[in-house]
């Protein structure tokens, strides 16, 4: 705690485990903002914006209703090669020893635009999963011409707190993709987002490509050992509290 009083010439000159666990580990951030004014009553999305966006979940036990969902979503994908109006954002994310690692595509006309992978340590699969949509969602809403978001995902749960106004572990990143969504739907009421629910063991070919992605992406962390990990996870905590 005492290398946050130091200045930044005298942190370059300090060789110690003590720094290295310090610039690699998380920052303990605030997770909650009951107060902001997206949780308000009759200012959240689900207040404003009730029309503008919508779930396409499967029964995942049903096959006939998984071959008639993933079909749906095919010919709407098919259909967005067409349409200039239209962005997909397929994501997904993994977790293997203690790294999470999460990988958004975003598409326009089916081709791809933007491709973003990103590595964090002492994080949940959903948090991860939430951070890459909350990612794409940023760059489609602010992307002229743009009316209409198809976010593909296998986290549905995930993404349904985008909307939810209790008190959660991941409210920090819904709020973020909530003021992102408000600036989008507010330019024009027709804009809408659009969440469809895509199991990994599905297979289908976009997101199975961004599910591929998210497993065999590498990342070498300064403390290999889970151990060592939770060991330096559990000291910082301790003397921050």
């Amino acid at each position: 705690m005492a290398t946050s009083q130091l200045t930044f010439k005298q942190n370059l000159k300090i060789k110690s485990p003590i720094v290295d666990i310090n610039h690699c580990l998380n920052q303990i951030l605030p997770a909650f903002n009951n107060l902001n004014k997206e949780l308000s009553p009759g200012f959240r999305l689900v207040d404003t914006f009730p029309n503008c966006f919508s779930f396409n979940v499967v029964k995942c036990k049903d096959a006939k209703a998984r071959t008639a969902h993933l079909n749906k979503l095919e010919n709407v994908y098919r259909a967005s090669k067409d349409d200039p109006n239209t962005l997909f954002i397929i994501s997904d994310a993994s977790l293997k020893n203690n790294i999470a690692t999460s990988v958004t595509h975003i598409q326009r006309g089916q081709a791809l635009i933007t491709k973003a992978i990103y590595h964090a340590t002492n994080i949940s699969t959903t948090e991860a999963e939430l951070f890459a949509i909350r990612q794409g969602i940023s760059q489609a809403a602010h992307t002229n011409g743009i009316t209409n978001i198809a976010v593909v995902t296998d986290a549905i749960p995930a993404a349904k707190r985008i909307f939810d106004t209790s008190c959660y572990p991941f409210q920090l990143h819904s709020i973020a993709i909530s003021c992102n969504l408000r600036a989008f739907f507010s330019r024009d009421p027709r804009n809408s987002i659009t969440f469809w629910d895509c199991p990994s063991n599905d297979n289908w070919p976009s997101h199975h490509l961004v599910n591929k992605e998210s497993k065999s992406s590498r990342f070498n962390p300064i403390l290999p050992s889970k151990t060592s990990w939770d060991h330096s996870r559990r000291d910082e905590c301790n003397s921050i509290i």
